[in-house]
């Protein structure tokens, strides 16, 4: 007999979806922890953000918090006028304790920083500030739900993953319509009746199981996405009027809060294999027998809905997109603008202060040192007046503030460098009489793209028995294209004599403080070895030998077979240099560049100078 099939869900639109989201938001913000809003700021957003702040309890805070807030803001501290009017420490609550009992909306959560995002994090844990610096310790309970503002263009630009992970709703208002977004039938009023319901709700062990399950089927290997999910389902029996969680409470928990978070399709259970059959029972009493039959189905039945509704809310296209995003995701937590990120004493943006001292060059905090040094000014004073009785010389009148050489505080900045592409070019014999006019266009278009993003470009071509360079680091396309436009074809494939060219040239950009990017354009069949004769074998292990040292300096390189079918040399070649291997038959102008931009990003790091 074959299984029973999924029961069939029925979805709400999805402006039903996001406002049901906003009331179960503010009836527990602190429970459900809070919402990733993906939205460009626009009408549909602005109503939602109303929504929200007219489901919150009367006079429940709202703080916006900068994506660069320092931490004094965020976590507390120091008084800095207050201090220096008192003469003794006088600390003050960050944004994070303001907000006990609300809601802190995050502004642009996509570029927030990962130090921010873990001590937001661990607050949200904890349940408190704990402050210990500039002289202050102090620990404040604080409870509050988090509105994170995702405005990302792309699938790389997300908030923090450890953020994420504490929010219980993951909204997308993309093909919403303002046309859509009516007015809702609930109100504030009903909101705060289901608040003051919410404590005396129930949850059964069968709903915590049907979560638990649904959860793995899905493939969401966090243990605090069936918590949140739980903590959901007991705020949509709250609003329902309901003392104990039911089945549509799990199938809305399952819905808003495990098919967002899915990264696998679950299987059909058509093609899932029959469970064994169980073992006889011992004898017992009919009716008792009957009962432990009964039970097991109905929790079947419930896993089976919670899980329909879960996969009702999987976003469409799902795995390709996991295909495509996935690797670039584990190396890349960040997106923008190619190049190493690194630190600097003058420039970029700012990244906090440290202890420094002005004279090396650093910009000097007044503001921080002030802070620092603004405990110590009743002890400095008393020193100094001790210090002129023992001298026996009048005590002069107190300094408004005595700031010494450990006060200073210098600040930090971060920039990205300047990225250069370095075009490596087969101009032999067999890439002529393959597609060297192919490649060259292939050249002109990422020229073309790195002109847009503002990177530097150098052009390498090899031929005959030497590697010559043709075009050194430049921003100007014109020159590009033209040192492109006159490169001849013919002669033999020097690949060992390409490689130490380009390593030399990428090692002299890298010690200008640039970050060099390398893309081969060839077949990889060398027959030209190191010393400029010809020999086959030798040609091809000194390339190999070669691409194992270019590895080594772990510099991203592309390597693209121009050939007019992919080689396995080539490939073979691009596995001992580390390169992204892309067979040019099966690329178009979009996928070089794509190509390229993702091997830059995956050069993105902090590296000090």
């Amino acid at each position: 007999m074959s299984a029973p099939s999924s029961p069939s869900v029925v979805a709400p639109s999805p402006w039903e979806d996001v406002v049901l989201a906003a009331a179960l938001f503010a009836l527990d913000p602190a429970g459900v922890g809070g919402v990733s809003l993906r939205s460009l700021t626009g009408p549909v957003r602005e109503r939602w953000i109303a929504l929200v702040r007219e489901y919150l309890p009367e006079g429940a805070p709202v703080r916006r918090l900068p994506v660069h807030v320092t931490d004094g803001r965020l976590l507390g501290g120091l008084d800095l006028a207050a201090t220096l009017r008192a003469g003794r420490p006088i600390a003050e609550r960050g944004l994070l304790a303001e907000a006990d009992g609300g809601v802190v909306m995050v502004a642009t959560a996509e570029r927030m920083p990962g130090g921010i995002a873990a001590r937001l994090a661990a607050v949200l844990d904890a349940g408190e500030v704990l402050v210990e610096r500039d002289g202050i310790a102090m620990r404040l309970r604080t409870a509050f739900g988090v509105v994170a503002l995702d405005e990302g263009m792309s699938p790389d630009e997300r908030p923090p993953a450890a953020l994420l992970d504490r929010l219980a709703f993951h909204l997308d208002f993309t093909g919403i319509r303002v046309e859509d977004a009516a007015r809702p039938p609930l109100t504030a009023a009903t909101i705060a009746a289901a608040r003051a319901r919410l404590p005396g709700v129930t949850a059964p062990d069968k709903v915590t199981e049907a979560l638990c399950s649904t959860a793995m089927a899905l493939g969401i290997d966090s243990i605090r996405a069936p918590i949140l999910a739980l903590r959901v389902a007991r705020a949509a029996a709250a609003l329902g009027g309901r003392p104990e969680v039911g089945e549509e409470d799990a199938r809305v928990a399952a819905r808003l809060v495990l098919g967002p978070r899915a990264t696998i399709l679950p299987a059909d259970p058509e093609q899932e294999p029959p469970p064994p059959e169980p073992p006889p029972p011992e004898q017992s009493d009919e009716q008792n027998e009957e009962q432990e039959k009964a039970e097991p189905l109905q929790e079947q039945e419930l896993q089976e809905l919670v899980l329909a509704a879960a996969k009702a809310a999987i976003p469409a296209g799902l795995l390709s997109q996991l295909k495509m995003n996935g690797s670039n995701r584990a190396r890349s937590p960040s997106s923008g603008k190619a190049g190493q990120l690194k630190l600097s004493q003058q420039r970029g943006r700012p990244i906090g202060t440290r202890a420094g001292d002005p004279r090396t060059g650093a910009r000097l905090n007044l503001v921080e040192t002030l802070r620092v040094a603004a405990p110590w000014q009743s002890l400095r004073r008393r020193e100094a007046a001790a210090a002129a009785a023992a001298a026996q010389r009048p005590a002069h009148g107190p300094k408004r503030v005595e700031v010494r050489r450990d006060d200073f505080r210098v600040n930090r900045f971060k920039q990205r460098t300047e990225t250069t592409t370095i075009f490596v070019v087969d101009a032999s014999g067999s890439a002529a009489l393959h597609r060297l006019g192919e490649a060259k266009g292939a050249v002109n278009l990422l020229l073309a793209d790195c002109y847009v993003r503002r990177d530097k470009v150098a052009l390498l071509a090899f031929r005959g028995t030497a590697a010559e360079l043709l075009l050194p680091p430049t921003n100007s396309l014109v020159r590009a294209k033209r040192s492109l436009a006159a490169l001849p074809g013919g002669g033999g494939t020097p690949v060992a004599a390409a490689i130490d060219a380009a390593l030399t040239l990428a090692d002299a950009v890298r010690r200008k403080g640039q970050t060099p990017v390398v893309i081969f354009m060839t077949d990889g069949r060398a027959n030209i070895a190191r010393d400029g004769k010809p020999d086959r074998p030798r040609a091809e292990a000194d390339a190999m030998t070669a691409a194992r040292v270019l590895r080594a300096e772990r510099i991203t390189v592309l390597l693209v077979d121009t050939s007019p079918r992919p080689q396995p040399l080539a490939a073979k070649l691009a596995a001992e240099m580390g390169a992204r291997y892309l067979p040019l038959p099966y690329a178009n102008a979009d996928t070089l560049s794509r190509a390229v931009k993702s091997a830059a990003q995956s050069e993105q790091g902090l590296a000090r100078p």
